[in-house]
């Protein structure tokens, strides 16, 4: 019977990757992911900050996207009821840009966890990677926090990972079937 790699096997440590508290600034996450970038430590992409509690709990993940979306002023952020139609994303790109210049030093104090995504999904270190994969797939996450059976963050599942380890197991049913190129 083979045996299948689980979360613990391919998750990353918590310290290994760029996280801050809640009360950090959208600002302060702009130095944290800039530095994440330019280094050549383990984590050279920051997709997500991880975000935590004053108890260290894990409360959310901030993307690159989102912090540009809190950069956004805030008039312009779409509703609900309001859909823009196409020929009008023009005009109101040229419009954000000329406020941001303007209202981004103000907007960028406002702490990250106003536009973080709330961590809700988790997995355990003892699942197996492709409940990792599909939940991830499932819900269009770039990370998946893990927990341990007392709910304590053990760490994070990366898509990275995730595709390493499918694309390794499809590569390998090739090999082994004598797959045609």
């Amino acid at each position: 019977m083979r045996q299948s790699k689980t979360v613990k096997d391919i998750m990353v440590d918590v310290f290994d990757y760029p996280h801050m508290p809640h009360w950090f600034t959208i600002k302060q996450a702009l130095g944290i992911v800039s530095i994440a970038l330019s280094s050549t430590s383990k984590q050279p992409e920051p997709l997500a900050i991880l975000v935590f509690d004053e108890k260290y709990n894990l409360m959310g993940t901030l993307g690159i996207r989102d912090i540009i979306r809190g950069l956004e002023p805030r008039f312009l952020k779409p509703t609900a009821s309001a859909q823009v139609p196409d020929e009008d994303e023009t005009g109101l790109s040229v419009l954000w840009e000329t406020l941001f210049d303007r209202g981004a030093a103000e907007t960028a104090e406002r702490p990250v966890s106003e536009v973080m995504v709330p961590a809700s999904l988790f997995v355990r270190p003892e699942d197996p990677v492709t409940k990792a994969a599909y939940l991830m797939v499932r819900h269009e996450l770039v990370l998946l926090p893990v927990l341990e059976d007392n709910r304590k963050f053990a760490g994070i599942v990366r898509m990275r990972e995730i595709f390493s380890e499918l694309s390794g197991a499809i590569l390998k049913l090739d090999d082994k079937g004598g797959a045609k190129q």
